[in-house]
């Protein structure tokens, strides 16, 4: 891969807490289209490299984005933590942001009906009325999923979002992630414990603790 090739170029990051370095020296490129799988073992640092890249938080060393488009990132986190408390709906967090006014005094018409095609686009027809603090991890996860692609990122960052996930879930979301790569061109820089989810996704792998241990071909870093 050229230099020109890449949309996302990470180059000598440093991240600290304290006395604590949690990353040193990490440079990786990601090219734009690709899906980027990004392992290691926990406390490697995987989830401060996108919180990082998201601005979150402070760090030494450069990040560039060399965007085609609008330059709009999406994300998904490992999970989302509802206070059971909040009656938020499916269809009400998807409609925040997507509307002038607050949703607590209900969608608009335009806001409803793009909420609802959102979660029929990741298997979720109907559940516009489902309480977000009711669906279960895989549904959750899929109604982040649908708030993450709209509208279509050009970067999506991935945060082990199957984490926890049974199988079938797992790959209903595998197979929303391909299909907006697909048909969006979105480049998708994805964290994952999953080494077979990482073999059967990603164009390429990088291996992280700390530092970038390996690099290269899921095949043959996977192998090694």
């Amino acid at each position: 891969m050229t230099t020109s090739d890449a949309l996302l170029e990470i180059e000598d990051l440093r991240v600290r807490r304290g006395r604590e370095t949690l990353l040193a020296d990490v440079s990786l490129a990601v090219a734009s289209g690709e899906l980027h799988g990004l392992v290691g073992p926990n406390g490697a640092g995987k989830s401060t490299l996108l919180q990082a890249v998201l601005g979150l938080i402070e760090f030494e060393g450069r990040i560039r984005c060399r965007w085609r488009r609008d330059g709009r990132i999406g994300y998904v986190p490992q999970t989302l933590a509802v206070d059971r408390s909040l009656a938020i709906t499916a269809g009400e967090f998807l409609g925040l942001g997507r509307q002038r006014r607050p949703v607590c005094f209900g969608l608009g018409a335009a806001a409803r009906a793009r909420s609802a095609a959102l979660l029929e686009s990741v298997g979720l027809a109907g559940f516009e009325r489902r309480a977000l603090a009711e669906l279960s991890g895989g549904e959750r996860q899929r109604v982040l999923l649908a708030n993450a692609i709209d509208p279509a990122p050009e970067l999506l960052l991935l945060d082990e979002p199957t984490s926890g996930l049974d199988e079938a879930a797992t790959a209903r979301f595998e197979e929303l992630v391909l299909a907006l790569r697909r048909d969006a061109g979105a480049t998708v820089l994805m964290v994952s414990h999953d080494l077979e989810q990482v073999r059967r996704m990603a164009d390429r792998v990088t291996v992280l603790n700390r530092v970038v241990r390996d690099h290269g071909r899921p095949a043959e870093v996977l192998a090694r």
